[in-house]
């Protein structure tokens, strides 16, 4: 499936998946969602988005685990991943790092700077 500007959001918490996609397809973004990590690997694959929206603590498998696999995807490794995260130590960062996360944002975030980051994405 190849539609312009689509972005997955991966995150468990409803209220986040409804305003943070609000707030992106008032901006012209297709948004597509998952509520865990299994779901959101199923839909990458699937999908093919040009970036993945991911949260790090989900059920059933976490952010971390799916940018990991999406890394050892030759199909998928260029997929631009934004983490939106509350963990906000140094160690937590260094993690996401380390599994290849592009950007690493903790809530409350800002929207124009996830704007900025999409619009880049998109870009390059």
């Amino acid at each position: 499936m190849t539609v312009e500007r689509l972005v997955l959001l991966v995150d468990d918490e409803p209220n986040i998946r409804e305003t943070i996609s609000f707030i992106l397809e008032m901006e012209g973004f297709v948004v597509r969602t998952a509520v865990n990590g299994r779901e959101g690997l199923a839909k990458i694959r699937e999908l093919r988005p040009r970036v993945v929206l991911l949260d790090a603590m989900m059920p059933e498998m976490d952010g971390f685990e799916v940018c990991r696999r999406v890394r050892e995807d030759a199909d998928l490794s260029s997929t631009t991943i934004i983490m939106l995260t509350a963990m906000g130590q140094k160690a937590d960062r260094e993690r996401a790092q380390a599994v290849g996360v592009d950007h690493y944002l903790t809530k409350p975030f800002d929207d124009e700077e996830v704007l900025g980051l999409l619009e880049a994405a998109f870009a390059g």
